[in-house]
């Protein structure tokens, strides 16, 4: 029962010390979040700046996976390139060995006693109705959880270790006996344990904790390192197997990255191990591979030991009043035994941890100093690996802004022109699920296509902001009036585009509320919808040819579908007034056939007021 408890006090810890970093990354990210992605946007004009800003980002936020994603969403918009995200992706891999120093410092110092005090400010903090208190509160929160599950890891490993040492010792004896093939299977384990933990940083606090025990010796402990590095990408990848093109690519290309490094080390595995231990001694350290753990934790129990019987020796002779400078000596030499032992295995337990923490560093700065001149060759190699799909086409991406305005503005802004256009044929898109979900009867296939609904609302909100973020950019530089004419009347057209989005989610909520209630189109209201549903189509087409017209001085094609819809919705109104006093159809149904109506109609509005601005540009 003792054990079963130990064990699970131990995962407990572990889930502790997850749950720390978590909340200790979400809280830095949540105050810092926006300057880390303008930080992250203008620091990535060549290929130094690229893995600088993927170490710090990483470093501050302590989590590769926030880093990774910020860059896939980055590429996914169009404002950075893949060849660019590579660069960060690099430097992230940089970041992240910090995790490995913190974790040491952990182990070697109880940062808990400051930890626990340092909640309590941190509780203050949360408490604060201002954001950015708040959010550093959380923060302190989760750096003072994080530590005192680690020593709760410390703690409950050494009870385990205590009552199993020798069954432990003997278990992993067997398992070092197969000289470089117990290095692959550690390296296996390292995999395997980060993708069940979903957390490098948790691999690395066991690691370490396996290696102070004594349980597994450097070389073993250096594998389940370079194992963790493979088991990371592989989470990424698992996680980006739903995901679009530009997050597939950027997950191969991590992978890439770390298997290449993990196959460079095992080629001169040994050569490295005593490289490391070089290290060490030139800092003033001990050789992680001179250091036997089993002994120095031994000889730390038998002092203590030693000591323990010194004192009680000297509690009798204190009562006897015989024997007392015999036992005062005896005390003395136990106690200087024990400071001696104790510094031993402090030396011993720090070269282990220091020499993992340094082994994680230099693998991924020596990693990236050899592959950052490859970069094109590996986009080329996930662009291969990773195709476009032949079907739907990614929505998620824009297509022609590519990582900052050009070189004059007129020229940024055809590029952002050919964007809007794009944007155009997205809405368009989105308006063809508005058509099938106002015929779908099928509860379960209507879920489906109002999904996409909502979706395309989303996608249409994360267009428009990119755009005009683009656009902003290109008014702080000196442009022509005629240029200024231009940026103001594409903020106008994309903000009526994002009101499209907005018309479709709300047609599906209107759709949802008439499902719920039980109400049904039947095939009257269904023909009537369809044939606004076309005219309104209409408009969508005329809209994308008017904004594919540079030279466009008319738009009366656009004024006849304007006026069209609003024909056809009057003309619907007028019957559906007729059909209620004649009792055609429940009253509540016609309310929510008028609402589609009356949306649709808005949608008129939207086109036509695009259309509208698309001639102001052209004019100017």
């Amino acid at each position: 029962m003792t054990t079963a408890l130990h064990v699970l006090s131990l995962f407990g810890a572990l889930c502790m010390f997850l749950f720390g970093m978590a909340l200790m990354s979400e809280g830095l990210q949540k105050s810092a979040g926006d300057r880390l992605r303008s930080f992250m946007a203008s620091m990535t004009s060549n290929a130094f700046k690229r893995v600088l800003t993927g170490t710090v980002l990483t470093a501050l936020v302590q989590s590769s996976s926030a880093t990774t994603i910020m860059v896939v969403s980055f590429v996914n918009a169009g404002l950075l390139s893949l060849g660019n995200a590579v660069g960060v992706i690099m430097g992230a891999n940089i970041g992240t060995t910090l995790t490995a120093w913190v974790t040491s410092l952990g182990f070697s110092v109880n940062i808990a006693l400051f930890a626990v005090p340092m909640m309590a400010f941190g509780f203050l903090m949360f408490s604060s109705k201002k954001d950015m208190m708040k959010n550093l509160g959380q923060f302190l929160i989760g750096f003072s959880i994080m530590y005192v599950g680690l020593t709760f890891m410390k703690d409950f490993s050494n009870e385990l270790l205590g009552a199993y040492q020798p069954q432990m010792l003997t278990f992993f004896g067997l398992i070092n006996h197969y000289g470089f093939g117990s290095v692959l299977l550690f390296l296996l384990a390292g995999a395997v344990l980060t993708v069940v933990l979903q957390a490098s940083s948790a691999t690395m606090a066991i690691t370490m904790l396996l290696a102070t025990s004594g349980l597994i010796d450097f070389p073993l402990a250096i594998a389940m390192v370079l194992g963790e590095n493979i088991g990371t990408t592989i989470t990424a990848n698992i996680a980006a197997m739903v995901a679009n093109v530009s997050a597939k690519r950027a997950a191969r290309a991590h992978l890439i990255f770390n298997v290449f490094g993990v196959l460079w080390v095992l080629a001169l595995f040994y050569p490295i191990v005593r490289f490391i231990g070089y290290i060490m001694m030139t800092l003033g350290g001990v050789d992680p591979m001179s250091v036997d753990m089993v002994g120095a934790n031994e000889a730390s129990m038998r002092a203590q030991e030693a000591l323990v019987s010194a004192q009680e020796a000297m509690k009798v002779a204190t009562i006897s009043g015989t024997g007392m400078s015999e036992a005062q000596a005896a005390l003395s030499a136990a106690q200087a035994d024990m400071s001696s032992a104790q510094h031993a295995f402090q030396v011993s337990k720090n070269a282990i941890l220091y020499g993992i923490a340094a082994l994680h560093t230099l693998f991924n700065v020596t990693n990236t100093l050899i592959l950052i001149w490859f970069v094109p060759l590996i986009v080329k190699v996930v662009t291969w690996m990773v195709k476009e799909p032949k079907g739907e086409e990614e929505v998620f991406r824009l297509k022609y802004i590519a990582g900052g305005p050009l070189s004059t503005a007129e020229l940024s802004l055809n590029e952002a022109q050919h964007e809007v256009v794009h944007f155009a044929e997205i809405c368009n898109k989105g308006f063809g699920y508005i058509k099938a979900a106002v015929n779908e009867q099928d509860p379960e296939k209507f879920n489906a296509v109002n999904d996409k609904l909502v979706k395309y609302e989303e996608i249409t909100d994360r267009i428009e902001f990119e755009i005009a973020s683009y656009l902003n950019d290109v008014s702080k530089n000196d442009i022509s009036d005629e240029a200024s004419e231009r940026v103001k009347a594409m903020y106008k057209i994309i903000g009526e585009m994002e009101s499209l989005g907005d018309s479709g989610e709300a047609i599906g909520r209107i759709l949802k509320r008439k499902n719920a209630h039980g109400k049904v189109f039947d095939k009257s209201l269904l023909d009537r919808l369809n044939r606004m549903l076309d005219v309104v189509q209409r408009g969508y087409d005329v809209m994308i040819e008017n904004l594919r017209n540079g030279e466009l001085k008319e738009i009366s094609n656009a004024v006849n579908c304007e006026y069209n819809i609003n024909e056809c919705r009057n003309h619907l109104r007028e019957e559906h007034i007729t059909n209620i006093e004649s009792d055609s159809y429940h009253y509540l149904t016609g309310v929510y056939y008028m609402d589609v109506v009356a949306e649709l109609e808005k949608i008129g509005d939207f086109l036509i007021n695009i259309s509208e601005a698309a001639i102001v540009k052209n004019e100017k």
